[in-house]
Order: C-alpha cells, then sequence, then structure tokens
C-alpha cells in the first residue's frame, strides 16, 4: 500500500511540473503577441514621419544634365580683327570642374579639354598657364605663352572631358566653326613685342625687345604726352592742351593729329576699332572720339563735368573713371551710363583680365567689377599704400599690378580680390620716384617713373629690374 501510494505522489508531482511548463509558454507567447500588436497614435506617427523622410531622401533631385558651352570669344568685338597678343576665353552654360578644365602649357602638341590651333589641331598653341577660372567657374581664360601670329585663323577645341561639379561631362565635342582672325599686318606689333613710353616735353621713347632696351621715337611735339594706347597697327598718345600723336610705323614716329579740344587729355584706350581719349575741360564735353585709327576726332558728352583721369576697354564696353570716384561706361565710346561705384575717391586708371574690371584709385583704393562695371566691391590692399596713390594699373599672366605715389608696386594674383606688397622704387633704385604707369606684353610687365627710370617684371610682378631708358624725362604712360 505504501509503494502504491508513493507511486500515486510521483505522478501528481509530474502532473504538476508538466501544467506548470505549459503556462509559462502561454504567457510567453501572448507576451509576444502583445509587443507585436499595431504602435499607439504616437508611435505610428513618428514611424511615419520617418517613412515620409525616408522617401524623401530617396526621392532626390540628381543633376544629369550634360554642360554646354555658351560662347568663345577674345577681348575683342571684332572676329576678324585680333590683336596677336590677345586671350581666348571660354564660357559653360554650369559651374565646372576646374580639374577637367586642362590646357597644353609646355609644348605645342594638342592634349587637355581646351585647345587652340592654326591648322585643324595638327598642333595647337601653346599657353602660359592653366586656364584662369571666373564668373563662378563658369568662364575660362586662354593666355597664349607667346604672341600669335598675325594674319592666321584660328580655331577654339573643347573636348568632351570637360565636367561640370556634378561630374556630368559634355555630351559631344565643341569646337569653333569660324574661328577668329588675327590681324593681316605682323610689322604693326612683331613677335619681338613693341612697347611705347610718353612723357614730359613731348618724350617718345620705344622697346621692340619686350622692355630690356630703349631708343628715342621721333615726336612732333613738345608738349607733355601723358597716355598711350594701340589699336589697329596704330600707337596713340594724348597730352596737355588736346595734343594727340599718332604712329602707323610701329612707333618709330609719331605725327601731330587735330584732337578738335584744348583741354588737357589724362588717358586714351582703344576697341571695337574705337580710339577714345579722356581729360577735363570744366564741361561735359571731356571726351574725344576717333572711328579712323586716330585720323580725325569728334568731341563727345560724357554727362559728367568732372575731371575723368583713366580709361579702359574690356568684354565691348568702354570704361572711364573720374577724379569724384565716377565711373562711366559705353558699348561705342559715343553714349555713356553712370555705374554707382560705392566711392568717392579719385580714381586713376583701368584695368581688365579674366574677366574682371579693377580700377584704381587715391589712398590706396582699389576696385573690382565681375559684372562688366555695372557693380563694384572694395579690393584688399596692404597697409603700406594705404594713404598712396595707385596711378597705374595692369593685368598680365594671370595677375594684376599697381603702382603708386612714392615708387610702390602691388600685385594680385586672386582676380583682382586682394594685392599684397612687392617692393618700392627706393628698395630697387635708392630713390623714391612716381611710379605713373604698367603695360604688359610678351609675358614683361613694364613700368615707368618720374625721371625717367624704367623697371621690368619678366616673373608676374614678383621681382622687378631696372632698366636704362636712355631719358631723365618724367615719363607718364606706357602702352605695349
Amino acid at each position: 500500500m505504501k509503494k502504491l501510494l508513493s507511486w500515486f505522489v510521483l505522478v501528481v508531482s509530474l502532473a504538476v511540473i508538466v501544467s506548470s511548463c505549459a503556462e509559462s509558454e502561454e504567457d510567453k507567447e501572448t507576451t509576444a503577441s502583445t509587443d507585436n500588436t499595431t504602435p499607439s497614435s504616437d508611435d505610428s506617427s513618428d514611424n511615419s514621419s520617418d517613412n515620409s523622410t525616408n522617401t524623401s531622401d530617396n526621392s532626390s533631385t540628381t543633376d544629369t544634365t550634360a554642360p554646354t558651352v555658351s560662347s568663345v570669344s577674345t577681348t575683342a568685338d571684332n572676329q576678324s580683327s585680333i590683336a596677336i597678343t590677345d586671350n581666348i576665353t571660354v564660357t559653360f552654360s554650369e559651374a565646372m570642374d576646374n580639374t577637367s578644365i586642362t590646357t597644353n602649357t609646355d609644348n605645342s602638341s594638342c592634349y587637355g579639354t581646351l585647345r587652340l590651333s592654326s591648322d585643324n589641331f595638327s598642333s595647337c598653341v601653346q599657353m602660359s598657364s592653366a586656364p584662369a577660372s571666373s564668373n563662378d567657374n563658369k568662364t575660362f581664360t586662354l593666355d597664349p605663352y607667346d604672341n600669335l601670329t598675325a594674319g592666321t585663323t584660328y580655331l577654339t577645341r573643347v573636348t568632351t572631358g570637360v565636367k561640370d561639379t556634378a561630374g556630368n561631362a559634355m555630351s559631344s565635342q565643341y569646337e569653333t566653326s569660324s574661328g577668329f582672325t588675327t590681324t593681316s599686318s605682323s610689322s604693326c606689333s612683331s613677335s619681338s613685342g613693341v612697347f611705347v613710353a610718353v612723357g614730359q616735353s613731348g618724350t617718345i621713347i620705344r622697346s621692340t625687345d619686350n622692355g630690356s632696351s630703349w631708343d628715342d621715337a621721333t615726336s612732333p611735339t613738345e608738349i607733355r604726352l601723358r597716355g598711350a594706347a594701340f589699336g589697329n597697327c596704330t600707337f596713340v598718345g594724348v597730352g596737355d592742351s588736346g595734343t594727340i600723336v599718332r604712329s602707323t610705323d610701329n612707333g618709330s614716329s609719331f605725327d601731330n593729329v587735330t584732337s578738335g579740344t584744348g583741354m588737357l587729355l589724362w588717358a586714351v584706350t582703344f576697341g571695337n576699332n574705337t580710339f577714345v581719349a579722356v581729360g577735363g575741360s570744366g564741361t561735359q564735353v571731356n571726351i574725344v572720339r576717333s572711328t579712323d585709327n586716330g585720323t580725325t576726332w569728334d568731341n563727345v558728352t560724357s554727362g559728367t563735368n568732372e575731371n575723368l583721369r583713366g580709361a579702359g576697354f574690356a568684354n565691348n564696353t568702354f570704361v572711364v573713371v573720374s577724379d569724384e570716384g565716377t565711373i562711366l561706361t559705353s558699348s561705342d565710346g559715343s553714349s555713356w551710363d553712370n555705374p554707382t561705384s560705392g566711392t568717392v575717391k579719385e580714381l586713376y586708371d583701368v584695368a581688365f583680365g579674366n574677366n574682371t574690371l579693377v580700377v584704381s584709385g587715391s589712398d590706396g583704393t582699389i576696385l573690382r567689377s565681375t559684372d562688366n562695371g555695372t557693380s563694384w566691391d572694395d579690393a584688399t590692399t596692404p597697409g603700406q599704400i594705404s594713404d598712396k596713390s595707385i596711378w597705374g594699373i595692369g593685368f598680365g599672366n594671370n595677375t594684376f599690378v599697381g603702382t603708386t605715389h612714392n615708387g610702390h608696386i602691388v600685385r594680385s594674383t586672386d582676380n583682382g580680390s586682394s594685392f599684397e606688397y612687392v617692393t618700392s622704387t627706393q628698395v630697387l633704385l635708392s630713390k623714391v620716384c612716381h611710379l605713373k604707369s604698367v603695360s604688359f606684353g610678351n609675358n614683361a610687365f613694364v613700368l615707368v617713373c618720374t625721371g625717367g627710370d624704367i623697371l621690368r617684371s619678366t616673373d608676374n610682378g614678383e621681382t622687378w629690374d631696372s632698366v636704362n631708358s636712355g631719358t631723365t624725362k618724367d615719363l607718364r604712360g606706357v602702352v605695349f
């Protein structure tokens, strides 16, 4: 009986244990079921928001549009009469990846994504540096290492290797159909390089070796000359009492020209087959203009009676500046507009490069415009020239160079945004002279100074050498 009772107790205990285990499993399933139920309205809303965000992120638009070439141009408007010293600009439809814009800089082989050729790309023009970007990386400028060949047609090619900032390549190669043709007379600006400088007592000197040595040119006047320009194989100099002189033999000899005015002429520039000279007369007739290579001149009303001190030409636009901060612009040199400069400082000179206009003035003032003179910003200048008049400003090889009263030199290698101090005539010449003008040609900057001193740089304005000019007369203007 005891045994039966023991077996009975054992069986009941096992039954209890099995029942307990079964209940435990049911609890687990119930808990799991509860955890997997639809979340509360708050949880559902959060999840829905997350899912919506993911959907939005996954459907964001990717730029797949291939870039195109908007234009290829030179700084001259007449594409059949381009100066052999001109640069070429290529503008795209959108911002480009700078690393994809390349060119040949060490020989005449055709490589790189931007190419210039006169023989259907059997060979290509060697460039002095990589293409310079501007216009928010939409425009790129090619600067030939040497002068182009006179009377020659050049084509520009853009390969499919160029890419926009999204990595899209051009869908097909671009090539100009007719290109541009350089001026036909090689004698008007020989490949050796011709600089002409003008100054006190009608002084005119000339260099045919890129500014290394200078000789007297034949001058028809003893009146002070203040500015010079070159265009269409013609050198023009302007000065006091409405004096204008002109040379058609590469600057060897000059003749007087009737200007039609008696006012002091400070500066002259050339563009669109037109010479424009500016000055001061106390009336609004303070501009004269010639459309026949400086042979005859007409008076022009500017709209201001201020003293106009400097003139330049850029992207089919004449730009004139005054000693009261006024800037005038014109497409033809005949009718003028007056954009706001943002300064009342005296302004003296105008330069253009890489689609950037730069104007220099008093008290270290340098203004900069990237929209063809419509709006202007202040450039950063070094403290050494904060109280100096910057008489001259010039451009070459992606570098702006400024020259000042008391002989200081500054330069910019970032398209005129900021300028750094370089040196002075006190260091270079052991004396102070006033650097009045600067010009660039054939990879050389040339500066002229009072006292007849000339400085020259062949490393983009970084270092300078003194050159014997052969005169002690004050030099006021220089042009290539």
